[in-house]
């Protein structure tokens, strides 16, 4: 029975720590970037992907092209988190074209289609799910646990200091 606890133990500890590794190496992802919220320059140096909102607040991010510019001048890479970021946005079934709006909101201010998407709150019906992973690369659970995900004003379910440590 020792024995049996002994590596049960030893496993866990081998998979957080293993854990720990990856999201050391690993790209760090910042959420809800957009004109519309502020973020630190801090963590906007350094993150190597921005999820973007398309349409915060029902504002597009193409009515600010001097942010756009400034955030492509950035050179990291750009995804597109949500449509409008609204709760449970994705819960509710969609169409493509809901979609394509935020798809050409953020081509009209990147000047190319998103290729990654991750939705609001990691929330996402069985339908809306089909639907954009015939469209894009979706980012869901796995990708938050093996990459550190910050979000600008400090707003995701883990502060984004206790996401510097771990």
């Amino acid at each position: 029975m020792k024995k049996l606890f002994f590596y049960a133990f030893l496993f866990l500890f081998l998979l957080i720590f293993s854990v720990f590794l990856i999201r050391i190496f690993s790209e760090k992802q910042l959420d809800d970037v957009s004109p519309g919220i502020y973020c630190e320059k801090e963590l906007l140096e350094k993150s190597d992907v921005f999820y973007v909102i398309p349409k915060f607040e029902n504002k597009g991010i193409s009515e600010n092209m001097t942010w756009c510019m400034e955030i492509k001048a950035m050179n990291k890479t750009l995804a597109m988190h949500g449509v409008y970021h609204t709760y449970n946005e994705f819960l509710e079934t969609r169409n493509e074209s809901y979609l394509e709006e935020g798809i050409d909101e953020f081509e009209k201010c990147f000047g190319f289609k998103p290729t990654r998407f991750k939705p609001p709150q990691m929330e996402l019906s069985k339908f809306n799910w089909k639907m954009i992973e015939g469209i894009m690369q979706l980012d869901m659970y796995v990708n938050s646990v093996l990459h550190k995900d910050y979000h600008c004003k400090d707003t995701g379910i883990v502060s984004n200091k206790i996401t510097d440590i771990f």
